[in-house]
């Protein structure tokens, strides 16, 4: 791990960007829910060496800059990339991965604090078996390997985006590893190193967390696992507390409240979570988007039907200032190729936009952005041009008020 005075910089770095976050959620307060849409292509992948298959939603700067990842490509091997798009749609590669030691496929999206520092995962690499890391890229393009997995008990495999809290810690999970059987864990980044906070073991807590993390102003944490729980296997969401104790708020049934949440939580000013399952619902088996509360109280509050709004949400969700929810389809619209959709506060879902898998991008496997104006920002892993394959390099998306 790093020196002290390298870790007391990711310690300052993660706090800026925690006030840095809340400074937006503010800003965005004010701004009204929108009610039409344009859509944007704002830039389209084109080869091997700008990096494709962006998997995550980008992040934006003040400036209008987006900052994301690619999980394929560039040019140290082709192990994934993080790319900078400026406002006038110009890609600039940041940092090419290659593998070892520094990681290799980041599939989750980034952190950038106020100094300009940008903080991901990759899913695969580093110097411990290749079970994944901890970065941080600076301003000048310099990665600094703040960790890397060793699968137990530290975990393998993470998925997600880091969250942050306001003593400048790091959170996320992993999706294998850990101590209790392999099925993944939640874990902590701070001035110490990297510090397991819960191991899963299947049933009743869950199996497999492949979701980022929410944290209240107490600092328990709240996410979602793809499969295990209490009833049937089919996923959970659960809140860890500050002493490490987990608390099942919820085991999925398949039907009708939905089956497999691969995303995690998305939550709205009282506290309430949003989130999506993959499967499941009372519409076919193609998925569900719902609402929970910190107590566990469960509302369902859509089951995709395939065409036309939507099948296969695996991303996080959005929510405005008003309730109205944002989110994305990997499957389904009118084409098949994904959806952009919203369901505002009446429960009424409205297809924002529908991919048709060629110059607009295809399969959104990530969610959205949402600025201080209430445009939407996304990626496509597929789709745009085919140069990096018959599937396409990928997208890069808005969606306009």
């Amino acid at each position: 791990m790093q020196s002290s005075a390298r870790r007391q910089g990711w310690n300052s770095n993660m706090l800026a960007l925690f006030v840095l976050a809340g400074a937006i959620i503010l800003m965005s307060a004010a701004v009204p829910s929108a009610q039409a849409q344009t859509f944007t292509v704002l830039y389209t992948f084109t080869n091997t060496a700008q990096g494709w298959q962006p998997d995550a939603a980008p992040i934006l700067d003040a400036a209008g800059n987006l900052y994301g990842t690619t999980q394929y490509g560039g040019t140290a091997g082709g192990f994934g990339t993080v790319f900078k798009l400026d406002a006038q749609s110009d890609e600039e590669v940041l940092y090419s991965f290659a593998g070892e030691p520094d990681g290799e496929d980041p599939v989750a999206g980034l952190l950038r604090d106020r100094s300009g520092n940008l903080y991901g995962t990759t899913l695969y690499g580093g110097t411990a078996g290749g079970y994944g890391t901890v970065f941080e890229l600076t301003p000048s393009g310099k990665l600094v390997l703040l960790h890397s997995f060793a699968s137990n008990p530290d975990g393998a495999d993470p998925y997600s985006t880091l969250i942050g809290d306001p003593q400048g810690n790091g959170y996320g999970t992993t999706r294998y590893g850990g101590a209790a059987g392999g099925y993944g864990t939640v874990f902590e980044v701070n001035a110490k190193g990297a510090e397991v906070l819960y191991s899963f073991a299947g049933t009743p807590d869950g199996e497999d967390p492949q979701s980022s993390l929410v944290r209240d102003a107490a600092g328990n944490l709240y996410g979602t696992t793809i499969y295990g729980g209490a009833a049937g296997g089919y996923g959970t969401v659960f809140k860890l507390d500050k002493t490490g104790k987990l608390i099942l708020l919820h085991s999925f049934a398949g039907t009708p409240d939905g089956e497999n949440p691969y995303a995690g939580l998305a939550a709205d000013s009282a506290g309430n979570g949003y989130g999506t399952t993959k499967y499941g619902g009372s519409a076919g088996g193609f998925g569900t988007v719902f609402k929970i509360d910190r107590t566990g109280k469960f509302s369902l509050l859509h089951s995709f039907a395939g065409t036309p709004d939507g099948e296969n949400p695996v991303s996080s969700l959005v929510v405005d200032p008003a309730g109205n929810v944002y989110g994305t389809t990997f499957y389904g619209g009118t084409s098949g190729y994904g959806s952009v959709f919203e369901i505002d506060t009446t429960g009424q879902l409205t297809v924002l936009h529908s991919f048709n898998g060629s110059s607009d991008g295809a399969n959104p496997m990530g969610g959205l952005t949402r600025d201080a104006v209430g445009n939407l920002y996304g990626t496509t892993s597929d789709g745009g041009d085919l140069s990096c394959g018959f599937s396409g390099c990928g997208t890069v998306f808005k969606v306009t008020p």
